[in-house]
């Protein structure tokens, strides 16, 4: 009998526990609501829609007629689908090491104390909050054209420039590539967080060892910054495959000249909207989708070798 009392009493407890919880998660779920019909209704159906799509010739105008792979089979034929890897992956690999490098010099310039060192981070900060507008893509734009500021600049110097840099294939891309670069000010915020952390009493124990500068960066600094290297990487190599308004602005909306600025974003922008072909639009999608994964999933798999955690 004393069994059947304590078992009655634990089932009503927990009977009344579970309608506890279920109220919580409800309420839970309610709170969260907004943000899950904009995430199903925003990302979600998008990417279903568009993987079905890529899969289907569609003109925007009509409906879709399903055709298989013959999107992803138009890619190999395609030169300017292949002009346009070559070009992101020329911005990318020039870019996104450039500005990490940069960023983390003036984070290690900028971890000493100073009066003025918030005024100096803010200023360095402004570009990466003004940088991918489309005013500052403008103004870029025309500090590099013939009678830009570069130009005028350079001749008042004594030397003699009428070169259009945005209006020439070898130098086109570089503009782009600078203002990238120009916009540091968020990778370094996050190296001089990183920097802040590193116990002081590693680089004591070093000069008693008598280690100096260079040592202390080389065996302390870089190996306890490894792990906001790495997500800096992986976050600015993202943001590299994915250049777009930049080079819209800069190149005039089609990738000129001679397809040098054409990325692949803006390819896939020209394809979907300004030639109606969002099937191959989706496909080109989706293999951008599988590039960033492949160049992801390999930072992270030799992410043993080289970033250093303290467990």
């Amino acid at each position: 009998m004393r069994f059947l009392l304590v078992f009655q009493g634990k089932f009503v407890k927990g009977f009344y526990s579970s309608r506890r919880q279920l109220k919580e998660d409800v309420a839970g779920y309610l709170f969260i609501s907004p943000w899950l019909l904009g995430f199903l209704a925003f990302a979600v159906i998008p990417i279903i829609m568009s993987l079905y799509y890529s899969l289907t010739s569609y003109d925007i105008l009509g409906a879709p007629v399903f055709h298989g792979l013959k999107n992803f089979e138009r890619m190999w034929t395609d030169t300017r689908f292949w002009k346009s890897i070559r070009v992101t992956f020329v911005y990318a690999f020039v870019s996104v090491p450039s500005r990490l490098v940069f960023a983390f010099f003036l984070a290690v310039l900028f971890k000493r104390a100073s009066r003025m060192i918030r005024f100096y981070q803010a200023a360095y900060y402004l570009p990466s909050l003004v940088g991918g507008s489309i005013a500052i893509a403008v103004i870029w734009r025309r500090l590099f054209v013939a009678d830009g500021a570069l130009n005028i600049f350079l001749n008042a110097i004594g030397i003699n420039s009428t070169v259009s840099w945005i209006g020439n294939p070898s130098t086109a891309l570089g503009v782009i590539i600078v203002l990238a670069v120009w916009q540091f000010g968020s990778s370094m915020l996050i190296f001089l967080a990183g920097l802040r952390q590193i116990p002081v009493t590693y680089y004591e124990a070093a000069s008693i060892d008598g280690a100096g500068w260079f040592n202390q960066f080389f065996r302390i600094t870089v190996p306890q910054m490894t792990p906001i290297i790495f997500f800096n990487l992986i976050m600015q190599l993202i943001n590299g495959f994915t250049v777009f308004s930049q080079a819209f602005i800069i190149s005039g909306g089609r990738g000129g000249p001679d397809d040098s600025t054409l990325v692949y974003a803006l390819y896939l922008y020209l394809r979907a909207f300004a030639y109606n072909e969002m099937g191959y639009g989706s496909a080109l999608a989706w293999v951008l989708v599988l590039i960033i994964a492949l160049f992801t999933a390999v930072i992270f798999k030799t992410q043993d070798h080289w970033v250093h955690y303290e467990s």
